[in-house]
Parts: C-alpha cells; sequence; structure tokens
C-alpha cells in the first residue's frame, strides 16, 4: 500500500512540475527555430489568401464606377 501512495505521488508530482509540452514544437538551434516560426507564420498568412480565392473574393470587381471595354480596339 504505501508503494502505491508513494509511487501516485512521485507520478503526480512528476506530472504537475512540467511545463507545457511533452515534445517541444520548435528546435531549441536558434537559426533552426527561426526558420521555423518564419514557415509557420507565412502558411498562416496564406490561409487568408486561400480563403478568398476558395469564396472567389480575389477576383475583379465589376462593380467599379468607370466602364471598362474587356475587348480588343
Amino acid at each position: 500500500m504505501f508503494y502505491k501512495l508513494t509511487l501516485a505521488a512521485l507520478l503526480s508530482a512528476s506530472l504537475l512540475s512540467s511545463t507545457g509540452c511533452i515534445h517541444a514544437i520548435f528546435s531549441s538551434d536558434p537559426i533552426r527555430r527561426n526558420n521555423q516560426l518564419l514557415n509557420k507564420s507565412e502558411d498562416l498568412r496564406l490561409i487568408q489568401d486561400e480563403w478568398e480565392r476558395f469564396w472567389m473574393l480575389d477576383q475583379p470587381s465589376h462593380l467599379t464606377p468607370y466602364r471598362t471595354h474587356g475587348g480588343v480596339i
């Protein structure tokens, strides 16, 4: 009984003392971590472009106040 209680106390102390994730998301090397953070932020920036492309918001608007001729003159 004492061993189970001690084991449970050690296990709970080790779980409570750990902060963050068990495995770090980014590298500990500063140069490599900087590249990883740049790639992550670039991916997040591109999500907005993909969203606009999906909903066709990146197309030119035909509601401009000026009439434009689209054909060959």
